[in-house]
């Protein structure tokens, strides 16, 4: 268990990792080769890459996140994250934001519209 302090400095971490990789998916598509290796170098950060993303199931990545001390909002972010990257016509990561959602519908104990609209959105992209 970390303490408040390391905490706080993995939760600014994760979140600064999270807000470059959203202003890189973001981009209009398709992307090239230098957005690529960006995203390559930010998922590096948090201990993954576009290939293991892409062979690990969808339980493996949610217990790697949740190792990485990704707390519901970080989730929430990276399946957004996630849904963005799949339209990028090379890659289909809807499954893997899917089964974020849901597990953060069900282990949050807290119902939220926005998480159930995107999972209603996810399940209609399948």
């Amino acid at each position: 268990m970390l303490n408040k302090g390391l905490r706080d400095e993995e939760k600014i971490r994760i979140d600064n990792v999270l807000k470059t990789l959203r202003t890189l998916v973001y981009v209009p598509y398709p992307l090239n080769n230098l957005e690529k290796s960006n995203i390559e170098d930010l998922l590096k950060e948090i201990g993954l890459n576009l290939e293991t993303l892409s062979s690990q199931t969808n339980e493996d990545l949610i217990t790697l996140l949740m190792r990485l001390h990704f707390d519901w909002e970080h989730l929430e972010q990276f399946g957004d994250i996630l849904v963005e990257f799949s339209k990028e016509e090379n890659y289909n990561f809807t499954d893997k934001a899917l089964a974020i959602y849901q597990y953060i519908q069900q282990e949050s104990k807290v119902f939220s519209f926005g998480i159930n609209t995107k999972i209603a959105s996810a399940k209609a992209k399948k």
